[in-house]
């Protein structure tokens, strides 16, 4: 696997430049969008269910889909599935603004928007995850991953929050006409890239969709990196979505900071990730990029602890830039070493697999924070999922000693054609 040693930058000419500036134009419409949906719907209904079921939709495609958008991502051209689902998901949500301009907008058209959107993201966000190794060179990827996320997180944190309220001002419309823009702006760009397919082995006769859902599970399955990886993760998301679902309480109730302290709260874990996007290259060039995945695990456990213990805003203001600092590091090297060490033709499969498995967890850790809260205080929830870092840093003891050598980017087909 790729240890300690020097990474390169990406080149911002070409297609990474272009891919790069996709992915930034449609994460400040996604943060509009975000921050609209839940307001439109409480102002369409006062039953938190109803609103919180817009929300849940935003999950439940990933469980249902998310392999299968993989499966299809690994039989067809990256850059047009991707540009496609942008284009399809802008005509969606403009139709969706011109609904709620007119007085159109219910309960029922949010969730079905949610939930379609979601839907087609499974297929594009495992199409770009394949799709960045060709426009990238090897060494390159953990650079490109950490600005990809470091610019998606300016976009739509430091961006596009702050700009709800004014679209807002303007019209309840105006924020899903803006996302359906930013749609089509990304979709453009995507569309304009050089870059073909990668070379993909002979498809075997009688091949099917879940046969080779099951293949990209199997590759996953044997590597034990990946597979210590993705065990880590989708625990650490468990305490994700226990964190998550509580933090407002913890901030405006335990802490009494209300909704200031909440922004402040907020704002600290956007610039920790931005912080932690700067960072990255010289910490995987001095640690290697497993190893900064455990430091980062290990970091966030102990700000995790100073969160759910010290009854302090400053202090829990320091253990979220912290905390997100750290987090932006854990997904630049998860998602590099995947790319990394997945044959290029199952990377869709792979991606799928491990996104799947690890999301799955956190509708549950959402139930386990209020649950927690409730029984034994409103800080509780942050040391729940402290103890999940905890399992998860123990998951991603045995991928120290991978068992699978990284695939080299010329025997990625030998080496998925071996497989089969």
């Amino acid at each position: 696997m790729v240890e300690a040693g020097e990474t390169r930058a990406p080149a911002w000419r070409g297609g990474f430049g272009r891919l790069w500036s996709a992915a930034v134009v449609s994460q400040f419409g996604d943060a509009l969008r975000a921050a609209a949906l839940p307001l439109l719907a409480a102002s369409l209904t006062d039953r938190p269910l109803l609103i919180a079921s817009v929300t849940a939709c935003g999950y439940l495609p990933w469980i249902v889909f998310g392999l299968l958008g993989g499966a299809v991502a690994d039989r067809v051209d990256q850059r047009r599935a991707m540009w496609t689902v942008d284009a399809v998901r802008g005509l969606l949500v403009g139709s969706f603004a011109v609904a709620v301009a007119l007085g159109h907008a219910s309960i029922a058209l949010l969730v079905a928007l949610a939930f379609t959107l979601t839907t087609l993201q499974t297929l594009f966000d495992n199409a770009a995850t394949a799709l960045l190794p060709a426009l990238v060179d090897r060494q390159a990827l953990g650079s490109a991953n950490a600005r990809l996320m470091t610019g998606q997180k300016i976009a739509g944190g430091l961006i596009g929050a702050p700009v709800v309220p004014v679209l807002i001002a303007a019209g309840a419309a105006v924020p899903f006409a803006t996302d359906a823009v930013t749609f089509l702006v990304a979709a453009a760009l995507v569309a304009s890239l050089r870059t073909g397919a990668p070379e993909r082995a002979v498809r075997p006769a009688g091949g099917t969709l879940r046969r080779e859902i099951a293949a990209g599970l199997r590759t996953l399955g044997r590597d034990r990196a990946l597979r210590g990886l993705c065990a880590a993760t989708a625990l650490c998301n468990i305490g994700m979505g226990a964190l998550i679902a509580t933090l407002v309480v913890l901030v405006t109730g335990w802490l009494d900071a209300g909704t200031a302290g909440y922004a402040a709260a907020a704002t600290a874990y956007t610039v920790g990730g931005l912080t932690g996007g700067v960072l990255n290259r010289w910490t995987t060039s001095a640690l290697g990029p497993l190893r900064t995945v455990l430091l980062a695990g290990t970091v966030q456990t102990g700000a995790l602890v100073v969160l759910g213990t010290v009854r302090s805003l400053a202090a829990a203001v320091a253990a979220l830039a912290v905390f997100g600092c750290m987090g932006m590091l854990w997904n630049v090297n998860t998602t590099t070493l995947m790319q990394q060490r997945t044959p290029a033709d199952m990377l869709g499969r792979v991606s799928s697999a491990f996104r799947t498995l690890a999301v799955a967890g956190a509708p549950l850790g959402a139930l386990l924070g209020g649950a927690v809260a409730t029984a034994w205080g409103r800080g509780t929830p942050a040391l729940l999922t402290a103890a999940f870092f905890v399992l998860s840093l123990t998951a991603l003891i045995p991928a120290r000693k991978p068992d699978v050598p990284v695939v080299a980017p010329d025997d990625d087909v030998t080496t998925a054609r071996a497989a089969r």
